[in-house]
């Protein structure tokens, strides 16, 4: 009982100090600047106000509200893309015997131990020769073609947790392969691509360093861009900062609230096989 009690205390006190610089960002937003200068933890004065996030919503030089826009406009194909090839190319490699097959799934995998920075000047360039560079569609097909190789391993896994009788009653009905993937297939793995979605939502919308080198245009910049030029000219406005951090994060955040009971069904689903 005590050593229980030992564990729980020290889970606490480890939680306890990681929520401790997200206080510190809350406080930061909902306050004044001139009561963050000796701190936030520094409780006289003490005025909540929302013009932290007005102000970062409404900057004059790099609008935040703008920023989310621009972010939904690349996030939402972004997540949608590669979802739907990732789910084909797994069903594909599940349920399909083709000579190679496992070397090209080997490929695949590997594919996702490739960091970002090995492949920015030959990105850059290639979306140069392309005409794709700077527009939204060159960062979308960026984002899906980097999640795919992650994508096809987690619903391949998942997929195959599937019964496949199920399949072979739809097809002795008559039903061919694609109608078997869209009526069936999908419809029946809802918690691992809610889960999936969730997981490249996120990725996509968290991403800096691809925006940063594929969009120039001040009016195309993402949320994630936008908030280091939140900055004062002359010091650095914390208050504005904090709010636009907390602004940006309430997305993914919201997503993953909504699609949570789908979340862990789909992590755990392929697991327990």
């Amino acid at each position: 009982m005590t050593r229980r009690l030992g564990i729980h205390l020290i889970a606490w006190a480890i939680g306890l100090i990681w929520l401790i610089p997200f206080v510190g960002i809350v406080m930061s937003s909902l306050r004044p600047q001139r009561e963050l200068i000796h701190g936030w933890w520094n409780l006289s004065p003490f005025t909540l106000s929302l013009d932290n996030f007005i102000e970062a919503w409404n900057h004059p030089s790099a609008p935040l509200g703008q920023g989310i826009r621009n972010s939904l406009i690349v996030v939402i194909p972004a997540t949608i893309v590669p979802l739907f090839i990732g789910a084909m190319a797994a069903y594909g490699f599940l349920r399909f015997r083709v000579p190679f097959s496992n070397t090209l799934f080997l490929i695949i995998v590997l594919l996702m131990s490739i960091p970002q920075q090995m492949v920015a000047v030959p990105l850059f360039r290639f979306m140069r020769d392309v005409g794709l560079l700077d527009t939204y569609t060159g960062l979308v097909l960026v984002h899906s073609a980097w999640a795919l190789p992650w994508v096809i391993l987690f619903l391949r896994n998942y997929l195959s947790t599937l019964p496949p009788e199920i399949e072979e009653a739809a097809s002795l009905d008559g039903a061919n392969r694609f109608q078997i993937f869209t009526r069936i297939v999908l419809p029946l793995s809802v918690p691992g691509l809610a889960s999936a979605m969730a997981l490249q939502l996120t990725w996509a919308w968290n991403d800096f360093f691809m925006a940063l080198i594929l969009l120039f245009d001040p009016d195309k910049l993402v949320a994630t861009q936008r908030i280091p030029l939140l900055r004062g000219q002359y010091q650095v406005d914390w208050g504005v900062l904090t709010a636009a951090s907390l602004l940006t994060m309430s997305v993914p955040i919201l997503v993953f609230a909504l699609l949570q009971r789908y979340y862990i069904r789909g992590l755990v689903g392929w697991t327990l096989k």
